[in-house]
């Protein structure tokens, strides 16, 4: 009862074909191809080897860790007495 049957796809593709026209639907189909077209390249660009140096999000190798860690422990807050207030 939720798929379609043939006579349905028919009817549906004679009615997009009168929406859109003959040539305005080939032409649609046309760009969609060359959007395919310049994707699939885009990808295959990506796999090709790129040189790393030029890259700007590519940092480094570090040569040596520092001999000493950096501390990052926040000093703790001199307290405010009470005598201090007024």
């Amino acid at each position: 009862m939720g798929s379609f049957s043939l006579i349905h796809w028919i009817i549906l593709g004679l009615f997009l074909l009168l929406l859109f026209g003959g040539n305005r639907f080939s032409t649609m189909m046309k760009d969609v191809a060359k959007g395919l077209k310049s994707f699939k390249e885009g990808m295959g660009e990506d796999d090709k080897s790129v040189d790393r140096r030029d890259d700007p999000r590519h940092l480094p190798p570090q040569s040596r860790a520092p001999e000493h860690p950096i501390d990052v422990t926040p000093e703790p807050r001199p307290r405010e007495d009470d005598s201090t207030r007024q």
